[in-house]
């Protein structure tokens, strides 16, 4: 009975923190009067509360406010240069890092490549990166409070599990707690494209809704998908794998092991390898031996006829998953994410056609359709996943946890 009333009051003092780091974090400059009268707690639990926020250094007093006749207000402000985390993406055999302040401002970037497949000598050479990372560019001044790693594939985020990746041999890989052991910094883990729509949330395209879709394109097709401001998921499980639904019954393998799913025909090297055979079979076109995604795109808004019909098609089948995806999830926006939106002039006049033709009507009417913001920061979905952890308490309890009162 004690142990749950003890869980209760932490869970409680977690929420009423969130609670008044949110607003200060989004309505700064705000008095600690407004926040009590906002929030619904006692003045004197936000005095408390401020004042260890100002202990940890994650908020700070600004200027007094004008005077209304009483005592003056002094205003709040979040305090986004006291702290420093490291986002780690990893890709198929490369592996980003960036050294992220809280304002998302980035202060060193590496690019690395990936040696290893297997998870043991995998996660090893992760970590002795992310050490060599930090030796390099973290100064004794800069406090590091997290480490935050995305990559594709499924991912147990509540118990920062890797349970599949389909690049590397990672099965129920605890890579958070290997993470923790390792540097002693709570440890965030995510898929990459859902913690990118959570990034879009925060900071980018869709920061003016609740709900929407992002959907990115690079060697798989995947959806982030935001309800009611939060990634939606399933019990500690990622959701959002759209690339696997069945659109052509007599198609391409994948790798999955099923046939015809999205991403044979929607990835990078789906649309590459089409347009490859396409050419050996005689099709015309201005692209030469050895061309990427970006060649690709480039020839298309060049004219060339043979790689606008594979993007058309390409954004034929999309548009027409997105749909039942629109169905499904009444988003208020979608953004599309990958190369290919290089050739987005091409692509989202079609996307938008079939939406069009093949949602509810009430629900594709004035829908936004368009870019995501963050088209080439592969590390900023660890940056939204150490938003979230002060957003809803939990890092700032273990940060308050850490000073003096």
């Amino acid at each position: 009975m004690n142990d749950k009333l003890i869980v209760n009051v932490d869970k409680v003092k977690q929420v009423n923190t969130a609670a008044v780091y949110g607003m200060i974090d989004q309505q700064g400059p705000i008095s600690r009067v407004k926040i009590a009268e906002q929030s619904q707690l006692a003045p004197a639990s936000v005095t408390k509360i401020t004042r260890q926020l100002l202990a940890t250094g994650l908020i700070k007093e600004v200027a007094q406010q004008a005077s209304t006749g009483g005592r003056r207000a002094i205003s709040l402000m979040a305090e986004q240069g006291s702290y420093y985390f490291i986002s780690v993406r990893l890709g198929r055999g490369a592996l980003d890092i960036s050294l992220f302040d809280l304002s998302g401002v980035s202060h060193a970037h590496d690019k690395l490549s990936v040696n290893e497949l297997e998870q043991d000598p995998l996660t090893q050479e992760l970590l002795d990166k992310i050490a060599d990372f930090i030796e390099q560019h973290v100064s004794e001044q800069k406090q590091l409070i997290a480490v935050a790693v995305t990559l594709s594939g499924l991912v147990n985020p509540g118990e920062g599990i890797v349970v599949y990746t389909p690049h590397y041999q990672l099965r129920d890989c605890p890579l958070g707690e290997m993470i923790e052991s390792r540097f002693g910094l709570p440890a965030y883990i995510g898929n990459d494209t859902r913690a990118m729509a959570l990034a879009e949330h925060y900071f980018g395209a869709t920061k003016d809704c609740l709900d929407s879709i992002l959907i990115t394109v690079h060697s798989g097709t995947s959806a982030g998908i935001i309800v009611n401001g939060q990634v939606f998921m399933s019990q500690h499980r990622d959701v959002g794998e759209i690339g696997h639904i069945q659109v052509d019954p007599l198609g391409q393998k994948c790798q999955c092991g099923n046939v015809g799913c999205l991403e044979t025909i929607v990835s990078n090297t789906a649309i590459v390898a089409r347009l490859q055979a396409l050419i050996e079979q005689g099709s015309p076109s201005i692209l030469e031996a050895g061309f990427t995604i970006e060649d690709v795109c480039f020839a298309a808004k060049q004219g060339d006829m043979l790689c606008r019909q594979v993007l058309q098609r390409v954004a034929t089948v999309l548009g027409s998953s997105i749909a039942i995806a629109i169905n499904l999830f009444h988003p208020q926006k979608i953004v599309l994410a990958g190369e290919i939106m290089a050739a987005e002039d091409i692509l989202l006049p079609t996307i938008k056609q079939c939406i069009q033709h093949q949602a509810l009507s009430s629900f594709a009417d004035a829908l936004p359709v368009q870019a995501a913001h963050f088209q080439n920061n592969p590390t900023i979905g660890g940056l939204a996943l150490v938003k979230r952890a002060l957003l809803d308490g939990s890092l700032l309890i273990r940060l308050i946890n850490q000073k003096p009162e």
